[in-house]
């Protein structure tokens, strides 16, 4: 990768990292479903500009089938898993746990896409394993069972989304995918959040945040991520969340004051490695 993409990609993943603070700022207040909606949408319209114009709007029909499918697995199911895993854990750990996304990936890639795997890779797959067991041991009192089931699920989908991507998708038009299936996710979940609505209007930290996580985090986010994977793959730019652990633990210390103990520690560091070792492929691909 070139300089201008490592720039992007590490300024993306601290984005991404502040989400989960702001999740846990708003999920609260909103609660899961209706977050994700108003996430969903308000994102959607960011992408809207670019889906208006002429030769995007060509592409809608063609590109239907997919949309949905992202809409669904990449959009309104992981951001309601992740919104869910808020309630029962700290921003921090919920970074570490999407950072399994990485390795997950490379799991996900050898089976889909035939991908060899190193001896490598095996090691890091079995070193974020043992990371993910220290994470989610019932001594771990920053997260419950629960909660951390819930983030592993929203990683997976995460991690199935990159390989679909790159297995049918590396050509197309990833504006056109991403933005039409923010906003189909948000509608797919409009019945669902009228079922789910505050009893009392939210407050402006809880509104500031969830325009955060909606414009910054998702919105211009994705068009990081779009031109990431525009330009190096979307296997490939999945190493982005090599960074995310760091600067959620980074975010959840400085604003949230989220204590650092030697649980979070230790598991922080088996992920780390294994997301390292298990991204480690044979041949340099720029």
């Amino acid at each position: 990768m070139e300089l201008k993409d490592w720039i992007l990609l590490t300024a993306l993943a601290a984005i991404w990292g502040s989400a989960f603070m702001f999740i846990k700022i708003s999920a609260v207040v909103f609660g899961p479903i209706l977050l994700v909606t108003l996430r969903l949408l308000i994102a959607g319209l960011v992408f809207m500009p670019l889906l208006l114009q002429k030769k995007k709007r060509l592409l809608f029909k063609s590109y239907l089938p997919a949309i949905i499918i992202i809409a669904i697995v990449s959009n309104a199911i992981p951001f309601t898993m992740f919104a869910y895993a808020s309630l029962g854990a700290t921003s921090n750990m919920l970074g570490i746990l999407n950072g399994t996304t990485a390795f997950l990936t490379t799991v996900i890639a050898y089976f889909w896409l035939k991908e060899s795997v190193t001896s490598k890779q095996i090691i890091g797959l079995l070193l974020g394993f043992i990371g993910v067991l220290i994470l989610v041991n019932p001594s771990n009192g920053s997260t419950t069972l629960i909660a951390s089931l819930c983030a592993m699920i929203g990683s997976s989908c995460y991690a199935f989304n990159a390989v679909y991507l790159q297995k049918y998708h590396s050509n197309s038009d990833k504006k056109v995918l991403i933005g039409w299936s923010m906003l189909f996710g948000g509608f797919f979940m409009i019945p669902l959040a009228s079922f789910n609505l505050p009893n009392s209007m939210p407050d402006i930290n809880s509104i500031l945040a969830l325009l955060w996580l909606a414009v910054i985090s998702t919105g211009v986010g994705y068009l990081g991520y779009v031109r990431l994977i525009d330009r190096i793959g979307a296997v490939k730019t999945v190493t982005l969340t090599y960074l995310l652990p760091v600067f959620s633990i980074i975010w959840g210390a400085i604003f949230l004051q989220e204590q650092i103990t030697f649980i979070i520690l230790g598991g922080f560091i088996f992920v780390m490695m294994g997301m390292y070792f298990a991204n480690t492929s044979k041949k340099s691909k720029s």
